[in-house]
């Protein structure tokens, strides 16, 4: 639980307030009257604002609603920016284009494993006294050749070959 400082408009969690009157017994629950004491507010938690493309959502203080309770505040922010480190620039799509490329890397190696685990749940396919069927030999050689499939790395269920 979070709180409003009414002075600072600072937002504590309630450790912090508590360490900010260490010499105070406190209720382990802090109804209105506790609150108005210590001249604080509740903060009551609202939703994470949807976004897009390379924003993110960080935490801004605290606002009040329509009804007068005071409520966790969001903002929508850009990931990246440009940087300058010993001289050298790196512009926003630079970063922007990293991070697409560690995100298509974690999902490649995601698709990967699910492959070679489907390829290993039908090696016993593959044994000597047992015939593979046609379709069991065009659907492992889906698996194989997942990597070639035009939404790889980004896979959507539909996308996997079935299992005959």
């Amino acid at each position: 639980m979070e709180y409003r400082i009414q002075s600072t408009g600072e937002v504590k969690t309630q450790g912090e307030v508590r360490r900010m009157h260490s010499n105070t017994s406190l209720p382990r629950v802090w109804d209105a009257n506790v609150c108005s004491a210590l001249g604080i507010d509740p903060v009551l938690a609202a939703p994470k604002p949807d976004t897009t493309g390379y924003t993110q959502a960080v935490r801004d203080g605290a606002t009040q609603d329509a009804n007068g309770n005071w409520v966790q505040a969001w903002s929508v922010v850009d990931m990246f920016a440009d940087t300058t480190e010993d001289g050298v620039t790196t512009t926003k799509a630079e970063h922007e284009a990293a991070y697409q490329a560690d995100l298509d890397a974690k999902a490649a190696e995601s698709v990967r494993t699910q492959r070679d685990k489907l390829l290993a749940d039908t090696d016993w396919h593959g044994l000597s006294d047992v015939t593979m069927s046609a379709e069991m030999t065009a659907y492992r050689q889906a698996l194989r050749d997942i990597t070639d499939h035009a939404n790889f790395p980004n896979l959507e269920e539909a996308d996997w070959p079935v299992a005959p």
